[in-house]
């Protein structure tokens, strides 16, 4: 099931967000991230990947959106090879648009839908994404993943994202929680053993609704 050309609308509208957010993508990456939506969009028809059907919105709701946390990203890691833990990734979000943005980072996608996991396995294929990998599992299951940073979207609150995923950091390791409006409830119902460093607030071009990023790593007794 392959996608076919993206729109010039489309096209141009990931060019102008990336530009919005400060990301210089090579002309590569920009026909990747618009192979991946329409991979979506073709998908979606039979899998229902997401409820989003517009691929105008789809590119705001979901490309924008994950590629808004690439500067921070980046900026934490420095250019340092990494190996990314992306927790309820669904159909590669923002794994996905990680692995293709910062190819020193070795992502994997987890999800507990063995057809998401089989989509991004279809799209690190399509787009050549050696650096990208899912698994079908509950995260609770999997082997300890030795991740530098372990990220999540969607995928539960922060008390329940960090007490599920923290044998799958690595001893410096860091929790990256892409969140709507700053989630004040989950951080004060966090426990001793996790604290939050940072809460950034993200501007994602084209969507009028608040996001922000939790920064979160144990804190060792």
């Amino acid at each position: 099931m392959s996608a076919g050309a993206p729109s010039p609308a489309l096209a141009q509208g990931l060019a102008s967000g990336a530009e919005a957010l400060g990301l210089e993508l090579s002309h590569e990456q920009q026909a990747q991230l618009l192979r991946y939506l329409g991979l979506i969009e073709k998908w979606n028809r039979v899998y229902n990947l997401t409820a989003i059907r517009r691929p105008d919105e789809m590119l705001t709701h979901h490309l924008l959106d994950s590629l808004a946390v690439v500067p921070p990203l980046r900026r934490h890691l420095g250019g340092a090879a990494a190996r990314l833990l992306d927790v309820g990734s669904g159909g590669g979000l923002p794994g996905v648009v990680l692995a293709v943005c910062l190819p020193e980072l070795t992502v994997t996608c987890v999800d507990a839908v063995a057809k998401k996991a089989t989509f991004v396995r279809q799209v690190a294929a399509e787009l050549g994404l050696k650096n990208l990998k899912a698994e079908h599992a509950r995260i609770e299951d999997l082997p300890a993943a030795g991740a530098q940073v372990v990220s999540s979207r969607a995928f539960a609150s922060l008390p329940d994202m960090t007490s599920l995923t923290s044998q799958h950091l690595s001893p410096n390791g860091v929790w990256m929680a892409m969140k709507g409006k700053r989630p004040d409830e989950e951080i004060d119902a966090l426990g001793l053993a996790v604290g939050v460093f940072h809460v950034e607030q993200l501007t994602v071009p084209g969507l009028d609704a608040e996001r922000c990023l939790v920064w979160l790593r144990p804190i060792s007794g």
